[in-house]
């Protein structure tokens, strides 16, 4: 038996992009402000991810067994502790970016993680805005 999610991204990953679709343009992590990443891939389109979004859609082994186990889709948060007294923790940033060869971007979190390599072909088909997941929508 398949779980939502794995059909999910096995879906996802058959889906073709057009042409220069998961061709990054520009790049700009937003580091010191803490706000994201943007793209703008060759094809025109426009991507915004904040760095709490793509933590939690880490694309490592590890971060898709737990989202499963859980139930959670790529980029969805895990649910709020239950203990009545919550510890403060600071808002997730990578600490390190590195550029992976010329296919992908790999963070090392502030909260230790490390293992994520994120391809622009798992960027661009996770896309955030609302045209892709309008069309995310339709069947």
């Amino acid at each position: 038996m398949v779980s939502e999610e794995t059909a999910r991204r096995e879906t996802a990953a058959e889906k073709v992009l057009p042409p220069g679709a998961a061709e990054p343009q520009h790049v700009r992590v937003h580091q010191t402000e803490g706000t994201g990443v943007d793209i703008d891939w060759k094809d025109g389109h426009h991507s915004h991810w904040s760095f709490r979004w793509l933590r939690d859609a880490c694309p490592c082994a590890m971060c898709n067994e737990v989202r499963e186990h859980e139930g959670r889709q790529p980029g969805e948060p895990k649910p709020p502790s239950a203990s009545p007294l919550p510890m403060h923790k600071a808002p997730i940033q990578p600490y390190k970016v590195t550029r992976v060869g010329h296919y992908a971007i790999r963070f090392e979190w502030n909260d230790g993680h490390y293992s994520g390599i994120f391809s622009w072909d798992y960027l661009r088909r996770i896309c955030q805005c609302e045209e892709c997941i309008r069309s995310e929508s339709e069947p």
